[in-house]
């Protein structure tokens, strides 16, 4: 078989075929034989993101003390099992030493005008 231009293909057959490279498709709930095409997503740590949103949110300071300790608890985790939301957590713990800042200020300036 010759092209337009009087080249001949190899093997006399034509062009290359894009047929399935890879055979049949797996039979259900198998995964695919060559892998997946991409990677499965992460998980994103709950506590993670409790933790900014009680950072955020605050609540009468309780929340910043939650954010705290779910931060914490959310780093551990996140660590161990290789979840997603360590920024999630970091940014939880800031804004709850942020709070916790903000309560002590108060309670300083609580001290300093009774006095």
């Amino acid at each position: 078989m010759t092209q337009s231009d009087g080249q001949q293909y190899p093997g006399g057959q034509g062009p290359a075929s894009y047929g399935q490279p890879y055979g049949p498709p797996p039979a259900y709930g198998q995964p695919p034989p060559y892998g997946y095409p991409y990677a499965p997503p992460q998980r994103t740590n709950g506590l993670a993101i409790a933790s900014l949103v009680l950072g955020i949110v605050w609540l009468f300071w309780i929340g910043s003390i939650l954010a705290l300790v779910f931060g914490y608890v959310a780093k551990k985790q996140i660590r161990e099992r290789g979840d997603a939301g360590g920024g999630m957590a970091t940014a939880g713990i800031v804004l709850g030493w942020v709070g916790v800042g903000f309560l002590a200020l108060r309670f300083l300036l609580a001290i300093a005008v009774s006095v």
